[in-house]
């Protein structure tokens, strides 16, 4: 049985993102997994810590997810698991992604601000490892259903059929329909745009479709004026692989939208 894997940390954004997942997992039937990566209260980092204390704070923690754990397998009829381990975050989640054989990985959104544009947050470090599909929920995102995906996306360059695979996918058991939308700078390179074209018709198979273009630099803008102007419930893309000299100058589109939208953002890595 494939799974869904929720971060959470108890907080409220945390606690609506699991509420999220909770509802996805009923309609894919699929298996929630509650992960807690421990992290010592600043108070009790700052000083010595016993080996007994430090196992009594986890304890207290794994408690904290057993009750949800059963609170949620009530309310949703799903069967859900949790975990609770004293790593970061991005140490563990590749190989619980693996070993639960999870679709996707759900964590809350924060806010925009300017430090989270600068520095990021562990939404955005989890997106930057590129190594497996992150949805993102903001706090004021409540399920109601999926019915309109906007798949924001470059149709200059090739699209892989495996992220279109999963898009379709999704797109069936939610009953969505999809717009993909793309900010197109050269008008001229029609033949490539004819490809990308025959790539998604043949990727987005049985699923309701459309486009929309529109030429502007300001990419970004143009994505959440589209976002609010159609009501989408979920925006989707594809966050970018650089090298080394490129990821230090260039700053992820997709990242950047992990950071204060309003509607959540699922990022589906090429693979």
């Amino acid at each position: 049985m494939d799974s869904i894997l929720v971060a959470t940390h108890f907080s409220k954004t945390s606690n609506n993102a699991v509420l999220y997942a909770a509802s996805l997992a009923q309609l894919f039937n699929s298996k929630l997994i509650l992960f807690n990566a421990f992290k010592l209260p600043v108070h009790a980092a700052n000083t010595w810590i016993s080996a007994s204390s430090m196992d009594e704070l986890i304890d207290k923690s794994k408690e904290k997810l057993k009750k949800k754990a059963l609170m949620l397998s009530e309310k949703f009829n799903i069967e859900v698991e949790y975990h609770c381990s004293y790593v970061n975050l991005e140490d563990e989640i590749d190989s619980l992604m693996k070993l639960n054989n999870s679709k996707f990985l759900v964590i809350g959104m924060s806010a925009k601000s300017m430090e989270q544009n600068l520095l990021g947050n562990p939404t955005t470090t989890l997106i930057s490892m590129k190594k497996f599909p992150v949805l993102a929920i903001p706090v004021s995102a409540k399920f109601s259903g999926i019915h309109k995906i906007i798949f924001a996306c470059d149709v200059m360059q090739d699209l892989p059929l495996r992220v279109l695979a999963k898009l379709r996918q999704i797109a069936i058991v939610l009953k969505s329909e999809v717009t993909v939308f793309y900010v197109e700078n050269k008008i001229n390179e029609l033949i490539l745009e004819n490809k990308a074209h025959e790539t998604i018709e043949k990727g987005l198979e049985n699923v309701t479709y459309f486009y929309k273009k529109v030429n502007s630099d300001a990419v970004i803008k143009e994505i959440e004026k589209e976002i609010v102007k159609s009501n989408f419930d979920l925006l989707v893309m594809i966050p970018k692989k650089y090298g080394f000299w490129e990821s230090i100058v260039h700053k992820s589109k997709t990242r950047v939208m992990a950071s204060g939208l309003n509607i959540p953002l699922l990022s589906i890595p090429i693979e």
